[in-house]
This record gives structure tokens, sequence and C-alpha cells, in this order.
């Protein structure tokens, strides 16, 4: 049984999850996690206040969906905050097509895997990890807002994630926008499954809004942000010299921007 993927000279280490191995190589592999968290800290830690968009790799720019990603980016965008997203193609990359389009910081965090995944052209700030659970729990650290555009099994677990931490107290009520309901409906219906059977109390998905066009949208982003900004940028930090941030986080220069 082949044990790892090679891609692009990264290795994805397929015997993580088959069990207990060795006391050594379990260490390895917590260091490694460790590693790749201190990675992503300090690649992240001036990047913000961000919005999050998740949504399918698998869009081109002629789908309905890409444009609309794209225009609420630029949205976003305009108004101060870093547009992040998992790095790779599809809604990731309307995305950040989106904030490049308006000189907006442009964030992607990306995972390797054996197909389908790469960095999109349009990354100001790009980042590589190796665990999708790392990179989820950086997309959602460093974010004040989530837009949640149609996509595959990996959108649905990154919104349920989402969901679970804010429901739970584990992260604050940070809004989560839902775009394009008759997509949704069948996951919408299960939810109202849910509350019937008191599964879930309706008042834990207040923070959720179902839109279906790009005015909508902004008009409820709008509404959310506008202090969620204002106190993020209250908690900036300036880069510490005995860190070595200069050389990690760059600022953005007229020559990054479009």
């Amino acid at each position: 049984m082949q044990q790892k993927i090679i891609r692009k000279d990264r290795h994805i280490d397929l015997r993580f999850l088959e069990g207990p191995r060795s006391r050594w190589k379990e260490l390895m592999s917590a260091m490694s996690i460790a590693r790749e968290f201190i990675y992503g800290f300090r690649k992240l830690h001036f990047v913000g206040p961000c919005v999050t968009f998740f949504g399918s790799a698998r869009f081109k720019d002629d789908h309905l969906y890409y444009e609309v990603a794209r225009e609420l980016a630029r949205r976003v965008g305009r108004v101060g905050f870093t547009v992040m997203t998992g790095g790779g193609p599809g809604i990731m990359e309307a995305a950040n097509r989106g904030a490049r389009d308006v000189g907006a910081r442009s964030v992607g965090c990306n995972i390797v895997l054996p197909h389908e995944q790469y960095a999109n052209p349009y990354l100001d700030v790009s980042l590589t990890f190796d665990r999708f659970f790392v990179r989820k729990v950086l997309l959602l650290k460093y974010s004040t807002a989530f837009v949640v555009m149609p996509g595959g099994a990996g959108t649905m677990d990154e919104l349920f994630e989402t969901i679970t931490l804010i429901q739970t107290g584990k992260v604050r009520d940070f809004p989560i926008l839902l775009y394009g309901r008759e997509y949704w409906a069948p996951v919408l219906e299960q939810v109202e499954r849910m509350v019937a059977a008191g599964t879930i109390g309706r008042e834990e998905l207040e923070f959720v809004r179902v839109v279906d066009d790009v005015e909508e949208a902004t008009r409820f982003l709008q509404d959310e942000l506008v202090e969620m900004w204002q106190e993020a940028n209250q908690r900036k930090d300036r880069p510490q010299w005995w860190f070595l941030e200069d050389r990690v986080n760059e600022r953005l220069s007229p020559s990054n921007k479009p």
C-alpha cells in the first residue's frame, strides 16, 4: 500500500490517521503540526481584518457564481477588509481576483492535494499547508465574517465547522453569509428538520443569513462589518524586529497593486 503521495516536492502523510505509531513518530508529527501553525501565525499576523470566502474550486470564470464572488470581494475590499480564501481556483480565485481589482489585500491559505488544488495568480500573501485542520483554523482565526458560496464536500465541511464553533461559543458570533437560496435549499430543509427535532435551536443560527443577489449581500455585510472593522483596527499590532517580522509580513507596496 502506497503511504505517501508526492506533489511538487510536498508530501501527504497518509499514516498520521491510521492509528497509534511509535512514540517518536507521534512526536515528530506533533512538532510538524506546531511548525505549520507557527508558519501561519507569522505570515498572517498583520493581514487583517479579513472576510473569508468559501466555495467550490470547480467553477470557471464564466460561471455566475464566479462573477458574484468576484463582485462581492470587490465590495468587501473597497471598504478596507482583506479578502482571504483557500487560495485555489474557482470561487477562491474569484474572490482573490475581486480583491486585486480594487487594490485590497488578497490572501490565500492553500492545501497540498493530489489533484485539483493550485495557488491562483491573484494572491498578495500565499501560504501552503499539508493539513486541512491547520488550514481551517487559520482561515477562521483571522476573519470577522464568512461568505459561503455554493460548493462541495469541502465547502460543507467549512460551513458546518464554522457554525459549530460559533454555536458552541468557541468563537464570537461572526456573520455567515450563504449565497444562493436554491442551491442551499436542501441543506436549509435539513436544518429545519433539526430545529423541529430539537437538536438545534433556531436562535442558535441567528448569525446565518441566506441571500440571492449581490445588493442584498452587500446590505447585510455593510450592517455587520462596520463595527467589526473599527474594533479590529483598534487591536492592530506592529511588526517587531526581534521576531524578524519585517521579513515575514511585508506590507503591500504600490508595485504589488494593480
